[in-house]
């Protein structure tokens, strides 16, 4: 039977991680569609399609207009709860326990990653887990307050009464330091960089992948929309991201992919 270019691809991938000396994954909301979780710019269904950012995902619509920040929040927080994680996610955390992955970084608030497995994920943009009271500075994991908050009550933190905001990265916020130190360092030193699911349309997360080009490595981006790096990429997999990463998991495993 004739090999076709997509099953071609695949091989090259697979390849490619299973002789690279330091492989690196960097994923976004592109791996957790399939999971149920929308992403923010798909036509019709994307999350900035109704609502401007800057107006309720922002520090300023935090600090200024909770009970708006928590109306556009409540139903992305309901999906990624109840979301499971997909067959991409199980084939990078089997790609990472296998010792072919160092390190996913990933641009993703759904803990989905560290469900299917995964121990060495660098968040860039935070985590749902937990949120923290900005007046007392108490932490609190979310179960306390996911089921009302799913309900339509605001998380208010126990000490002191005041909104709390969930640990995650607000339009106008940096991005927490280590984290972003951390991703930085396993860019630059990747011989390999798999993008997964990005756009690379968001600063400076997007940037990422430049550190990798500018020491040497070669990037592969499996995503349906057009990046800014294509033309850069050693390959580009236009795909939908189950259509890849678990069949190139099973070539390099040496598993029969479903």
């Amino acid at each position: 039977m004739q090999e076709t270019n997509q099953e071609k691809n695949i091989q090259i991938v697979a390849e490619w991680i299973q002789a690279a000396r330091h492989a690196v994954a960097l994923t976004g909301a592109g791996i957790s569609t399939p999971s149920g979780i929308p992403d923010f710019r798909s036509p019709g269904t994307g999350l900035w399609e109704r609502n401007n950012p800057l107006e309720v995902a922002s520090w300023r619509a935090f600090r200024h207009h909770p009970q708006r920040f928590f109306d556009w929040l409540r139903p992305l927080v309901a999906k990624s709860w109840h979301a499971t994680p997909n067959p991409a996610h199980f084939a990078l955390a089997d790609l990472q326990k296998a010792g072919y992955l160092q390190a996913i970084i990933t641009q993703n608030i759904d803990n989905l990653h560290q469900r299917a497995g995964a121990t060495r994920v660098i968040e860039l943009h935070g985590s749902l887990r937990t949120l923290t009271c900005l007046n007392c500075q108490r932490q609190y994991q979310i179960e306390v307050f996911i089921e009302p908050f799913i309900r339509g009550v605001p998380p208010r933190c126990p000490n002191c009464r005041a909104f709390l905001k969930p640990d995650i990265v607000l339009f106008e916020e940096m991005l927490p330091i280590e984290a972003w130190e951390e991703a930085l360092a396993h860019c630059e030193k990747a011989d390999l960089l798999l993008v997964i699911g990005s756009s690379l349309e968001v600063m400076p997360a997007a940037q990422l992948p430049l550190y990798t080009l500018e020491h040497g490595g070669r990037i592969v981006i499996n995503t349906l929309s057009p990046t800014y790096l294509d033309r850069d990429a050693a390959l580009v997999l236009r795909q939908n991201v189950l259509e890849v990463i678990p069949h190139v998991a099973a070539r390099v495993l040496g598993q029969r992919s479903a």
